[in-house]
């Protein structure tokens, strides 16, 4: 099984979707394909390569029950995109607040 980058695998906005639906719960290959279908005009072969790129990139776990494949998001693999953006917003935040700081000091008399 080939990694899939979590950045690459939530680029995607019916991935993300998939992914949204998941946060709420397990969900059958047929749930989320009817969404992808409705949302965003994906087939089931479209859907199906989606949730391999998911699985790939270690956010979502599948298991056979009877007929059907049943998907579970693993969260924590989230944590990566959190701090990411914590880290990002941390360094944008300082350098607009020093550039604040200075425009406030040129418009003082």
């Amino acid at each position: 099984m080939i990694a899939v980058d979590v950045f690459q695998a939530v680029a995607d906005p019916v991935r993300r979707r998939l992914v949204e639906m998941l946060a709420d719960g397990e969900r059958s290959a047929g749930e989320l394909a009817a969404v992808a279908h409705a949302e965003f005009g994906v087939g089931q072969s479209g859907t199906s390569k989606h949730l391999r790129e998911l699985r790939n990139s270690t956010l979502v776990v599948s298991r056979v029950d009877g007929a059907r494949r049943i998907y579970r998001l693993q969260p924590w693999h989230l944590d990566e995109l959190a701090q990411w953006a914590h880290r990002q917003t941390r360094f944008w935040n300082s350098k607009l607040d020093a550039l604040e700081s200075e425009l406030n000091e040129k418009d003082a008399p």
